[in-house]
């Protein structure tokens, strides 16, 4: 069974280029464009790893990932921060909410396929 991953970035064209990089590999992709469309989605889905942006209208990636984390399902799913923000005080609000990893855009599509190989168990 394919390995299921989440993305989620108000960006399009973002979503696009991670979900090609990530698909080259074998892993299916769901996609959601902010914290909140994203939390309709995980309901009833196991998902091994979601990858979110940041600063996102409706709700932001550090808020999704508390919300997530309330849900006993996805207690432990691992999430990895994709942003623009590198400064360490948000770093440290992330990890505080249960952020795994964390990369800066714009990355390479090496640098993300390295943190999916680290965060998802085989």
């Amino acid at each position: 069974m394919k390995k299921l991953i989440m993305i989620i970035d108000d960006s399009a064209s973002l979503r696009q280029v991670v979900k090609m990089t990530l698909e080259k590999l074998g892993y299916e992709v769901l996609e959601a464009k902010d914290g909140q469309d994203a939390l309709n989605k995980v309901k009833g889905k196991k998902i091994h790893l979601i990858i979110t942006d940041l600063n996102m209208p409706v709700m932001d990636g550090i808020t999704f990932i508390k919300e997530l984390k309330k849900l006993p399902e996805h207690k432990f799913t691992p999430v990895m921060m994709l942003t623009t923000e590198s400064q360490q005080s948000k770093m440290m609000e992330g990890k505080a909410a249960g952020a795994k990893a964390w990369l800066v855009k714009p990355f390479k599509p090496e640098q993300i396929i390295a943190a999916v190989e680290k965060l998802i168990l085989p």
